[in-house]
């Protein structure tokens, strides 16, 4: 019995200490930091200005036009596709280990479809104004998250996780039949084409002010969700482990999820559905460091960043005319969802 017992407590290699196990996954998240300021340093320097593709850095004091570009357009530009890629891969992380399920997103509570309809109802009937289109789109999307939060209460079928779900697809369900009469009453010379850019996703009208209007409750979002991220493992276990290990299961819970839904409202706002990098992310995550929320959490945030701003160098420097980012965030993450299925499968197998 204590040879099982001793047997259940060694490691894949004897001759490494436990102890170097953290201090190797610290050096990942570490790499990570780099690799996130590499690619915003870079991305100053990609777009089509001069000449497509790469701008040479003396330009910047050779030339008054490139330095006013990369103050004006680019930066804000890239700080928000970094924020963007980072709150909505660090809400998914969230959402999948409160609700025990691989397959869930950002948008998973109604929250993205209550942006759009917020955003399509402002560019129809009340202002075309970004700021304008941006505060209706928060607003429905807290709108959209207490629909589904009442729905579930009164919901008689399942747990509280199951109700939360259906809750979710009802409301979406609403709010995507809204958009599509909205769509409908809208003109079709301006407001429609207008509502259609904005539900493809996208940063090319992204300024300072923008910026501003959402980094306030992006960043207090991630901080939130970076200080609990040790509750996740907790809270990632079911209501009776969690409850007799000392966690306020549902006060806590309602933390984080206010936090995530927070952080996705404010990015969502400004740059339209964005698809896929909430589910694709946080799995990448945990395939480099772990199933602990501990590392997992600030690696999805770093690898989301960069995922953002990656995918939106090629969405504004690729083609003459813009491709939406929502168009090449699906595109990307269908195939990498693809492709982490294949790879864990041959490991199943194996």
């Amino acid at each position: 019995m204590q040879e099982s017992d001793q047997s259940s407590l060694t490691v894949k290699n004897p001759a490494e200490p436990i102890s170097a196990q953290p201090e190797r996954r610290n050096a990942k998240v570490w790499l990570l930091l780099l690799a996130v300021l590499l690619t915003l340093g870079l991305s100053l320097f990609i777009g089509r200005y001069p000449r497509p593709f790469w701008m040479p850095p003396e330009l910047l004091w050779q030339d008054d036009l490139a330095l006013k570009l990369v103050l004006n357009l680019r930066l804000p530009r890239i700080i928000s596709a970094f924020l963007l890629g980072a709150s909505l891969s660090s809400a998914g992380m969230v959402m999948q280990m409160l609700f025990r399920n691989p397959l869930v997103e950002p948008g998973f509570l109604g929250v993205s479809q209550g942006a759009a309809f917020g955003a399509a109802l402002s560019i129809v009937f009340l202002s075309s104004n970004q700021l304008g289109i941006a505060a209706n789109a928060t607003l429905f999307a807290f709108i959209g998250l207490l629909l589904t939060y009442f729905l579930a209460r009164y919901l008689r079928y399942g747990g509280w996780v199951l109700r939360l779900v259906l809750a979710g697809i009802a409301v979406s369900a609403l709010f995507s039949s809204g958009v599509g009469v909205l769509k409908y009453l809208a003109d079709p010379t301006d407001q429609l084409q207008e509502i259609v850019f904005w539900l493809l996703g996208g940063l090319w009208s992204i300024t300072w002010k923008d910026l501003a209007f959402i980094a306030g409750p992006v960043l207090v979002g991630l901080m939130v969700i970076y200080l609990m991220r040790w509750r996740l493992n907790l809270l990632s276990l079911n209501d009776e482990t969690a409850f007799s290990l000392g966690v306020s299961v549902g006060r806590e819970r309602a933390f984080l999820l206010t936090a995530a839904v927070m952080v996705t409202a404010a990015v969502v706002s400004v740059a339209g559905i964005v698809g896929w990098v909430g589910l694709i992310i946080p799995h990448i995550a945990r395939r480099i460091s772990g199933a602990n929320a501990a590392q997992a959490v600030p690696t999805a945030i770093f690898l989301g960043g960069i995922f953002g701003v990656l995918s939106d160098n090629i969405a504004r420097t690729v083609m003459a005319g813009e491709i939406p980012l929502g168009i090449l965030t699906s595109l990307f993450g269908a195939a990498i969802f693809a492709g982490l299925m294949v790879t864990y499968n041959l490991k199943v197998k194996q």
